[in-house]
């Protein structure tokens, strides 16, 4: 009996986790705009980022998924030297493709 509330409360402190990724010194540069803010830029490429979208059978919450997906969008698009990303897909199996853009 014990070990099934343990399995529980484990899956459910690992669920509340805030976000795992770290934005990177790059990645702190690059925001998330909109495709009418990015008119006036240069699109550099692309990015598709993925996380988990459930631990151990647990679905993560949607909004720790998707800050995580950007926060991974952001760290490539500064490498890129980009500084703008744009979403272009919806999540789907823990996937989001972003465009990545130099903006003045």
């Amino acid at each position: 009996m014990l070990r099934p509330v343990l399995l529980i409360s484990l899956c459910s402190a690992i669920s509340a986790c805030g976000t795992w990724v770290n934005v990177t010194a790059a990645g702190q540069l690059v925001s998330v705009a909109t495709p009418a803010q990015v008119a006036n830029c240069t699109r550099i490429g692309s990015s598709t980022t993925n996380a988990l979208s459930e631990i151990v059978f647990v679905e993560r919450g949607t909004a720790k998924l998707q800050q995580e997906l950007i926060d991974l969008a952001r760290n490539e698009a500064g490498d890129m030297g980009g500084n703008r990303i744009v979403v272009e897909t919806p999540i789907t199996d823990g996937r989001q493709s972003f465009g990545v853009y130099t903006c003045p």
